[in-house]
């Protein structure tokens, strides 16, 4: 059974539209909403769980699953999955999905695409793990890219640099993320929040000492060269989840590609060529 649990998640669409302007200022990503992901958090392994708990490394964990903001805050987490679930599971059994799903998260409605008359609807951002979905965009399939899917692909990656990021710095920081947490699931999925709430705490009261420049992924637009967070040299980190198939509608299609589009048009930033690698 999972527990979800939302921290700050907005009610208004005034709320989500200051997300998205948020994303589109500072990752150039209009229309965004929050970038999802979701890691293992390891665990001593319960009593009488048999393999439950353990997932496609061999250790045993729960699973944390978070949406995150422009900058650098859980909008939704939801924890407590067993570890032998997969993203795209994971994500399909959050009240956040099924909210989404029932079209009761308050979304702003379509809005035109900047220098375009093209609408398109809000989307959250994710990776290949997850489904692709009218509100929720993913990469194309690496195996079949065009240039102008390649550039897609980069300034959605770059986008959802911020919930990388995110788990990256909650482990850095929190030093129990470290190693398996000696506990029973419930009080791991407190301590997990705790900290989650914690961190959205410490980025907006004491940004300078809790995110310096150093610890977070940078890029050189004018070069193109990336300058990795000091979280990614130095801290063990919580395990990727793996990635699964899923078949998308037409519609998620369209909205993908209308994106593409933009992003290779009058969205396109001067420096995008330069990065691609």
């Amino acid at each position: 059974m999972l527990v979800s649990f939302f921290v700050y998640v907005t009610k208004s669409q005034d709320g989500w539209e200051r997300v998205s302007q948020e994303f589109e200022e500072q990752w150039n990503f209009p229309n965004c909403l929050g970038s999802a992901d979701g890691k293992h958090v390891a665990i001593q392994k319960p009593p009488n769980s048999g393999s439950y708990y353990y997932n496609y490394k061999g250790y045993f964990s729960i699973v944390l699953m978070a949406v995150v903001d422009a900058n650098y805050k859980f909008l939704m987490v939801d924890v407590g999955a067993n570890g032998r679930v997969s993203d795209g599971g994971v994500m399909k059994n959050t009240l956040f999905w099924r909210k989404l799903s029932e079209n009761q998260l308050n979304l702003p409605d379509p809005r035109q695409l900047p220098g375009t008359s093209k609408k398109c609807p809000y989307v959250f951002l994710g990776d290949e793990a997850f489904q692709l979905h009218p509100n929720f965009m993913k990469p194309y399939n690496r195996a079949a890219l065009t240039n102008d899917k390649t550039i897609y692909n980069y300034r959605l990656s770059r986008a959802r640099r911020v919930v990388e990021n995110a788990f990256g710095i909650l482990t850095k920081r929190f030093k129990i993320f470290q190693k398996p947490i000696k506990f029973e699931p419930l009080k791991v999925r407190k301590i997990v929040m705790t900290c989650c709430h914690l961190h959205n705490y410490l980025c907006s009261k004491n940004r300078a000492n809790y995110l310096p420049p150093q610890n977070i992924d940078n890029e050189d637009v004018t070069t193109g060269a990336k300058e990795l967070g000091s979280w990614r040299q130095d801290t063990p980190q919580m395990l990727f989840l793996q990635k699964t198939k899923g078949n998308a509608t037409v519609l998620a299609k369209t909205v993908r590609d209308d994106f593409c589009e933009f992003f290779n048009t009058s969205g396109a930033v001067p420096w995008q060529n330069k990065c691609l690698n």
